[in-house]
């Protein structure tokens, strides 16, 4: 079996290897050291969780154990997708650097420039950084790459994948042609490939699995799963996720919770949390402060759910993951493989379970064709559980139909309003024998040209809220009433009841501002 003191490393590097534990490198460490000690280029391909990081650390402190940096020069540059992978390189960094006088520097977004440019001043010999915050630096002049000798781009086909082509591009002019280049990945699907030979020059090739393969210690499953009502799919997919936790009991020691989307790792979070599991959430529109702490808790043990978009699904290495759960089958067929090697890390078991809805099924034929096997199906949880009666009596009231609901509604009120009809109606005939048959003797003849000025008296001695209350009008109509009429030269009651015999289609009652207007056009 080879062992890392085969490889030629710098004793120096051997002994910090062998404090951290390690004794004998993995398939993809042993078949890509050799070729990068030789200063040839490297494509390095193989399952997440196998070490790919120190494949290429170790080569590069040993080559740059030779020599001295100079102020805004870094001699190695190494190129991630993520802040938290880049830190993670970074830590590699420092356990394998223990006993070598070697500087190195962060380039992370969230972070002060101002650190930042002190540590790039003083000359770094490891320049590991995001494409975005290396530019912002590189267009600010405060570095410059001429002097790149090893350039890494770990998780390369993320790198190429992610938009950061164009970015790649151009940092790849600024550095000098004769580098050495070393590109390492779970997955290169043929189209990325072609891209990266334009960046290699006459690359060993280290393929120690085939492509997109997940590892055989992790049990996987699926759960399809179909929502009772379209509206209710959200709330019932999260109630699965926490009967699948359940399920598990005390094998589920910790998990990491994947998501598509930033608002649903909030929303899930957030929801566990309510439920009473410790869930935290992890994405790129938190504070680095804050993602860097919660990553921490996770790792450390005080954290037991980390409920994360797929900015944890690269490269992370917490070996102590029991479970991965993706809520949402992801949308590229590849993350899935990278999401699932979350667990199952350095020869331990792993359980990966994920949820499909109807719509997701196209993705999830993506994934077993890329990976070329069968996601065994699980028995949904939820179909175990019964339901209890008073739950069940009240899913059953919020089911009803919303036209039921509508027609309820529309018959009340519809007896409110034969209701309130009859009582006007009652009203209006009380006031009718009311009225004294003196009135409509004394009430005077309507002349054509008298119309305007009675209209105008009418309207001065008419209550404004006549309109509304009908009943009340007329119950109004006392002493006072006729004291009203009598000086406007005209009896309203008497005239009412003409009016009434003349109008059409209006029925048996109405009030009587209605038969004084038909009243007032006929006569005009």
């Amino acid at each position: 079996m080879t062992k890392f003191s085969d490889l030629n490393l710098n004793p120096k590097v051997l002994k910090a290897i062998e404090e951290a534990g390690y004794e004998s490198p993995t398939p993809i460490q042993a078949g890509a050291i050799p070729p990068a000690l030789e200063g040839r280029d490297v494509l390095g391909i193989a399952q997440t969780g196998t070490g790919k990081t120190a494949s290429f650390t170790l080569p590069m402190i040993t080559m740059l154990a030779r020599g001295r940096a100079r102020a805004r020069m870094p001699r190695s540059l190494v190129l991630c997708p993520t802040r938290e992978l880049a830190a993670q390189v970074a830590e590699n960094f420092d356990t394998y650097t223990k006993h070598l006088k070697l500087t190195k520097a962060l380039l992370i977004g969230g972070v002060s420039f101002k650190e930042q440019d002190t540590l790039i001043d003083k000359g770094v010999d490891v320049l590991i950084a995001t494409p975005g915050r290396l530019l912002d630096h590189f267009e600010r002049g405060k570095l410059i790459l001429s002097d790149v000798k090893v350039m890494v781009v770990d998780e390369a086909d993320r790198m190429l994948d992610m938009g950061f082509i164009p970015d790649i591009e151009r940092i790849f002019g600024l550095t000098p042609f004769t580098r050495q280049t070393l590109f390492f990945s779970a997955t290169m699907a043929p189209e990325i490939e072609r891209i990266t030979n334009t960046f290699l020059s006459a690359p060993a090739r280290v393929e120690v699995a085939r492509q997109a393969t997940t590892s055989e210690n992790i049990t996987q499953g699926v759960v399809l799963f179909k929502a009772s009502r379209r509206d209710r799919e959200a709330s019932e997919k999260r109630k699965l996720l926490r009967h699948l936790i359940d399920q598990e009991g005390e094998k589920c020691t910790n998990a990491i919770i994947f998501c598509n989307r930033k608002t649903d790792v909030d929303i899930v979070a957030k929801s566990l949390k309510k439920y009473g599991y410790d869930a935290a959430p992890i994405h790129g529109d938190l504070d680095q402060s804050q993602r860097t702490k919660t990553l921490e808790g996770f790792r450390e043990g005080s954290l037991r759910f980390l409920v994360a978009s797929d900015v944890a699904a690269r490269g992370l290495d917490v070996p102590s993951v029991s479970h991965v759960f993706n809520f949402d089958v992801p949308s590229h067929a590849e993350d899935y493989v990278h999401r699932i090697g979350r667990t199952g890390r350095a020869g331990r078991d792993g359980t990966a379970m994920m949820i499909c809805v109807p719509k997701d099924e196209k993705n999830l034929e993506d994934i077993e064709r890329l990976v070329q096997n069968e996601i065994p199906r699980l028995e949904n949880p939820l179909k175990k559980v019964k339901a209890e009666p008073q739950a069940s009596s009240k899913d059953a009231d919020d089911a009803a139909p919303a036209a039921e609901r509508k027609t309820r509604t529309r018959r009340s009120s519809s007896r409110s309003s034969a209701s309130s009809k009859a009582e006007t109606a009652t009203a209006e005939v009380k006031v009718t024998e009311d009225v004294t048959p003196v009135e409509v003797k004394d009430t005077p003849q309507i002349e054509p040209q008298q119309t305007d000025q009675e209209s105008q008296n009418r309207s001065d001695n008419r209550p404004s809220s006549s309109r509304g209350k009908p009943a009340e009008s007329k119950s109004a109509g006392g002493k006072h009433g006729q004291k009203s009429n009598q000086k406007s030269g005209r009896g309203r009651g008497g005239n009412d009841r003409g009016n009434d015999r003349n109008v059409v289609g209006m029925g048996d009652h109405m009030p009587s501002f209605i038969a004084l207007s038909f009243a007032e056009r006929r006569a005009g």
